[in-house]
């Protein structure tokens, strides 16, 4: 027997790192809705979840992702957009498609360029530095030297980093600077452009700023050790927790609905009804009438409605709480299959 399955053990717990700010709300919404109870959630760093083989701690987004590469935490929540920043060896497990944001290249709205090179050319024909105001450093980087007019200028020379404590690269005439927050408001005195996350694009205006390119689209994701999922124990409890998370991000584009029928249009409902499996039909008490239980997809839901209308009766729609993919999750034959849509 497992230790898990026998009684908790803080060395076999699975420590859950869970993302302090702009997601915080979210992911509690997702773990209760997932059933887990809360406590503490808004007055400590550390919340208890009525699952005792759960021990979590809140962090700041950026953290999570190395955290839980280096063994610290065996899962966590943050968003991709921090992954790609820092580039770790983990695991995503499922995206949880909340936390939906982009990250920009923003520059003064009075620019007349239409492009980050043309922008970024024009301050280099003027034989000006390109100074770029962000919190993502390595994204930062990498993004301004992809650019082509970068590149004829310059080949392969690194922009130079520059922080408080450090900085790297060998090329002044591009300049990526740590922004510690406000990020949109260091043009244009501090910063010629800035890179950061936008939801709405609301806070762009207001201070004046136009998007010129989407570097990349994020949402916030559910990611595990590698290590971790290699211990028999932890990885079946994380695959508890990542069925419960799936159950609840699957439900949420689903309808549960119950519809009468007719004998005499089962069949052609039956065929046109699309669902999540085989509807389940069972006889009422008049013979000549059935009652069809299924899951059908939101995005369908209005086209099947005139279908209904015309076939059958006594519709009640239902929004589930979950549903839960107990066959795509941790079972050989699957190999973790479908762990990531």
């Amino acid at each position: 027997m497992s230790q898990f399955r026998g009684g908790s053990s803080l060395a076999t717990r699975i420590r859950f790192a869970v993302p302090k700010g702009s997601l915080e709300r979210d992911t509690f919404s997702l773990l209760e809705k997932a059933w887990y109870k809360i406590y503490g959630a808004s007055r400590t760093y550390r919340p208890v979840l009525s699952d005792e083989e759960v021990q979590v701690k809140l962090l700041r987004p950026q953290e999570i992702p190395i955290a839980v590469s280096e063994g610290s935490y065996d899962v966590g929540i943050t968003g991709q957009d921090w992954i790609k920043e820092t580039a770790v060896d983990i695991e995503i497990l499922l995206n949880l498609r909340y936390g939906a944001v982009k990250l920009i290249l923003a520059v003064p709205e009075w620019t007349n360029a239409n492009s980050a090179g043309e922008y970024f050319e024009e301050l280099w024909s003027s034989d000006r530095p390109v100074r770029v105001s962000t919190e993502y450093l390595n994204l930062g980087a990498g993004y301004v030297r992809s650019l082509a007019s970068y590149r004829r200028r310059f080949g392969k020379k690194e922009p130079l980093v520059i922080t408080p404590w450090w900085t790297r690269g060998d090329n002044p005439a591009a300049r990526i600077y740590l922004s510690f927050g406000a990020t949109e408001a260091k043009p244009p005195e501090e910063a010629d452009a800035i890179l950061d996350v936008v939801e709405t694009g609301t806070t762009l205006q207001a201070n004046k700023l136009k998007a010129l390119d989407t570097v990349l689209k994020s949402t916030a994701v559910f990611l595990a050790n590698k290590d971790s999922l290699e211990n028999p124990d932890k990885r079946e409890k994380i695959y508890d927790i990542l069925t419960l998370l799936k159950g609840v991000v699957e439900a949420e584009a689903k309808l549960h609905i119950f519809v009468n029928v007719k004998k005499e249009n089962l069949d052609e409902l039956l065929s046109l009804l699309p669902a999540l499996k085989r509807p389940t039909v069972s006889p009422l008490s008049d013979p000549n009438w059935f009652s069809i239980n299924t899951v059908v997809e939101k995005s369908e839901f209005f086209k099947l409605l005139p279908i209904l209308r015309r076939l059958a009766q006594g519709l009640v729609v239902h929004e589930p709480q979950q549903i839960l993919p107990l066959e795509q999750i941790g079972r050989e034959e699957n190999n973790g299959a479908s762990a990531q849509d």
